[in-house]
């Protein structure tokens, strides 16, 4: 399960670099084929850019959140629940530790 997440993520991460070493290719053949004046490329080629950049943060928030359910699935807890747990523990802790302030002290 992990190893495909990994793989997901990984192809995601490389089409990315893909697109964006190859946007200037791609930006010359369309001004050439299309006639599209610098602005009008170099707006297409941000917008394209920012589609890829959207892709990626969505594949990475999809990936984080499988990774979550397999892991909540077999039955651990995330890095944030141990941390919850540990502040409520510690927070227990320290009354235990701490005298009661209703008893009356022993003589």
């Amino acid at each position: 399960m992990v190893e495909l997440l990994e793989k997901m993520v990984l192809s995601g991460l490389g089409a990315l670099a893909l697109s964006k070493s190859k946007g200037e290719e791609l930006l010359a053949e369309l001004r050439e084929k299309y006639r599209l004046s610098e602005d009008e490329g170099r707006a297409l080629l941000e917008k394209l850019q920012g589609a890829a950049q959207q892709g990626k943060e969505n594949l990475a928030a999809a990936a984080e959140n499988e990774v979550k359910r397999a892991i909540r699935g077999v039955g651990m807890v995330t890095r944030e629940d141990h941390e919850l747990l540990e502040k409520r523990v510690a927070e227990l802790e320290r009354r235990l530790a701490a005298p009661a302030e209703d008893e009356e002290p022993e003589e």
